[in-house]
């Protein structure tokens, strides 16, 4: 994986926030996660114990979660999340149900084929066409929590780095895959302490949390993850915010091109090279170019940082117009289990 348009913070220098992290994600997924995220200590801190606290730990199984974790990725064409996935299933030991999800076949076990047909459905906006949810409400936060931390931390990948996995993609091979899974196997079938990601956010207003995740750490992490990208709204002027959340409210799926430029022009010319980022990293990231950051930096002293956390800004809108849909559909059950 190349990491695009920013420098991130390298491991063996990395201190603070950051090295810590690094630090528990080594430990606890098998790998520093989220680099392309380290520039902006808080906003790295808050996505890796969104994926921590509703992904790998909790009482959902593994499995069903990264099966939501592939969904949802190919629902956004985040290949990087597609493969890593992928190869966490593999690890699981569910070869089959790992080379059906990658090859967009239903998977066998009527409960993952729910899950999978869940999952990919949240990228709509209309409550009406999201199946009921396959899964206890008693679990709701786990689930909701990796479908929605998925939506952001795809976007974040499209718009940061090249999307693959290993050089020349070679993870696309079968026998990679397989021998791949086996550096993770011990790591996913850790029992995680839940909620011990959250010491890593300290400083970082963790209110309010959302209703759906209950008194959970699920729900400190969100909490964290919104007040850390919300950071980048101060990059973007008033209009350019309105026409960010008016795209992302849209009931039909945005495409860049054309429309893109028309709404652009109703702004006035300097507001545009900010809003343009922020708009592709919410409806489309895959478009954003190097010329598109140029061009934004050009206009502005911002450092990598501000980068980031534009960027950011512009995913948590469209993750939070999802979450709004899931849970408009989605009956949870608040829990206190920690």
């Amino acid at each position: 994986m190349s990491i695009r348009h920013i420098a991130p913070v390298p491991r063996k220098s990395a201190t603070g926030r950051v090295a810590e992290v690094y630090a528990q994600s080594a430990a606890d997924f098998g790998q520093a996660a989220f680099m392309m995220l380290s520039p902006a200590p808080e906003l790295h801190a808050a996505a890796w114990a969104v994926l921590r606290e509703s992904e790998l730990a909790g009482l959902a199984p593994r499995t069903d979660k990264e099966v939501v974790a592939v969904a949802v990725s190919q629902a956004n064409r985040c290949r990087f999340c597609i493969d890593a996935h992928t190869i966490l299933i593999h690890a699981l030991g569910e070869h089959q149900l790992a080379e059906d999800l990658l090859d967009g076949r239903v998977p066998a076990d009527p409960h993952h084929a729910a899950l999978t047909t869940w999952a990919k459905a949240t990228r709509t906006l209309d409550p009406a066409h999201l199946p009921a949810p396959p899964f206890p409400a008693d679990l709701a936060a786990e689930y909701i929590g990796t479908a929605l931390s998925t939506h952001f931390i795809n976007r974040m990948f499209s718009t940061l780095t090249d999307e693959q996995l290993l050089p020349g993609n070679l993870q696309r091979a079968r026998p990679v895959r397989r021998v791949g899974a086996m550096a993770y196997t011990r790591t996913v079938h850790q029992e995680l302490t839940r909620g011990d990601s959250l010491p890593l956010l300290a400083g970082i207003p963790m209110e309010p949390r959302p209703a759906w995740a209950g008194d959970t750490p699920i729900g400190a992490a969100f909490a964290a993850l919104r007040s850390a990208a919300a950071a980048g709204a101060t990059l973007l002027s008033e209009p350019s915010r309105n026409l960010l959340r008016a795209t992302v409210a849209e009931p039909t799926p945005f495409s860049p091109g054309t429309r893109l430029t028309q709404r652009l022009t109703q702004l006035p010319e300097a507001d545009r090279p900010a809003a343009k980022l922020a708009l592709l990293a919410a409806v489309s990231p895959h478009d954003i170019t190097e010329a598109d950051v140029t061009a934004w930096r050009t206009t502005t002293s911002a450092t990598d940082t501000d980068l980031v956390r534009l960027l950011a800004f512009g995913a948590i809108t469209a993750m939070e117009r999802i979450e709004e849909t899931i849970t408009s559909r989605t009956p949870t059950a608040p829990t206190d289990r920690v």
